[in-house]
């Protein structure tokens, strides 16, 4: 079929007709479909049920170094669960604080931290008349919904191939000094599954910000997820990259286990500088004893080592991988070369993005909802919920099996074409 923009109207009228009668019929299925959130499906958790095992009534909960992780202390994490997590974020197990399951909770905590009582003795934010963030875009949600929680001022920053354009990165940061922080995804980015460059990195690392307590918030959340064995993005590491350009304060970097073992009962962390990790602390002190050490035990001795995370990460590819090329096939097959939309085909991580024509993204979320099929809102990949072309929509294909995928898929396409048809003829 020849390109939507290139057909007469009568032609689009004549197919719009055959595309409404398609969903109707999809619309007589009662579909009830959830892809609004990248969660692990049953068939991944299953995955990590041998961690129930591994401690029992009869286990010595006593860590590496003798200490009881029934009771309370140890405030940075037991030694061993550092040194696992630390491989893991490729920093040493020095520069780790473990937290609790989710590294949302610890960016959270990051933020308000620096609300109420600044950074590194700076002025906190909430003293100041104007707070602002850098935000990629499309980006995570759930970054954004922190920022606007506390009445942080976001600013766009356009996603290229590379990552964030680093021309406005440099030339904000520098001339702003209300700019105190950047949400970043640096490695199969949340929705694009774009990894930042080399030289993107070593950018980052070189920014002379104007705000003495600027942040970049480096959230690593899928640096162990990848989809093949033999074709995997490489990723700098960006603390040591700090240090080499003689910025090493100003990187806060999180990681966690959420979507590798069981989200909820995950093991989160957080990779600094020693100032910034001695500034945590005095937080930490107050706000609790120590977080869940059994926790952080069983993760150790079910995985062991690195190697161990990696072999159960290559499980999870088994699950994700046909998933992912399911959907990207289908993109291909029935959307290529009608020049409707774009896709990236990501080679790790959770999610797919695709960008329809200007103006369709919500009547396309809408239309999937009618006919059963629940999406991530359209919008939400943006500051505020507001994607100023309304072109681009989150694709979450984990959760569902293969032959909800098949289907939700198939709808979404239709609906891709029929929104897209109508937003043409609406132009004629």
């Amino acid at each position: 079929m020849k390109p939507y923009r290139e057909m007469s109207k009568e032609e689009l009228l004549a197919l719009k007709a055959e595309l409404d009668a398609r969903y109707r019929e999809v619309q007589a299925k009662d579909l009830h479909l959830d892809m609004s959130r990248g969660k692990p499906s049953a068939e991944q958790l299953d995955l990590s049920m041998g961690m129930m095992d591994v401690l029992n009534s009869g286990t010595d909960l006593k860590d590496s170094e003798g200490v009881d992780c029934r009771n309370y202390g140890v405030l940075d994490g037991v030694k061993e669960a550092k040194e696992l997590l630390g491989q893991m974020s490729e920093v040493s197990p020095d520069k780790i604080i473990i937290y609790g399951n989710s590294s949302l909770n610890v960016m959270y905590d990051t933020v308000a931290r620096s609300m109420t009582h600044g950074v590194m003795g700076s002025t906190p934010w909430c003293k100041l008349d104007k707070v602002k963030f850098l935000c990629p875009v499309p980006g995570y949600d759930r970054h954004f919904t922190i920022t606007e929680y506390f009445g942080i001022e976001m600013i766009n920053v356009p996603m290229t191939p590379a990552g964030p354009d680093m021309d406005m990165v440099e030339e904000l940061v520098s001339s702003d000094p209300a700019i105190k922080g950047i949400w970043c995804v640096p490695k199969y980015s949340n929705p694009q599954g774009i990894t930042y460059s080399d030289e993107t990195v070593r950018r980052f690392a070189r920014l002379k910000p104007a705000a003495e307590d600027f942040r970049i918030y480096w959230d690593n959340a899928y640096c162990v997820h990848h989809l093949y064995d033999d074709d995997q993005d490489f990723l700098i590491e960006i603390l040591g990259e700090c240090e080499r350009a003689g910025n090493p304060d100003m990187v806060y970097k999180f990681c966690s286990t959420s979507k590798i073992t069981f989200p909820g009962s995950g093991v989160a962390c957080i990779a600094a500088s020693p100032n910034n990790l001695k500034d945590i602390r005095k937080q930490l002190t107050v706000q609790t004893i120590g977080h869940d050490k059994v926790n952080q035990l069983r993760h150790v001795r079910f995985f062991k080592n690195l190697d161990g995370i990696h072999e159960h990460m290559r499980k999870h590819a088994d699950i994700m991988r046909p998933k992912f090329e399911a959907v990207l096939d289908t993109l291909d097959r029935e959307l290529g070369g009608l020049e409707i939309g774009s896709w990236i085909r990501p080679k790790g991580g959770y999610f797919i993005s695709f960008d329809a024509m200007e103006g369709c993204a919500k009547s396309i979320v809408a239309k999937c909802k009618e006919a059963g099929v629940v999406l991530t809102g359209a919008g939400a990949t943006y500051p505020y919920g507001k994607d100023p072309k309304d072109s681009n929509i989150r694709i979450a294909p984990s959760y569902p099996t293969k032959e909800e995928l098949a289907m939700a898929t198939d709808l979404f396409v239709l609906c891709v074409k029929l929104a897209s048809v109508e937003k043409l003829l609406e132009t004629m």
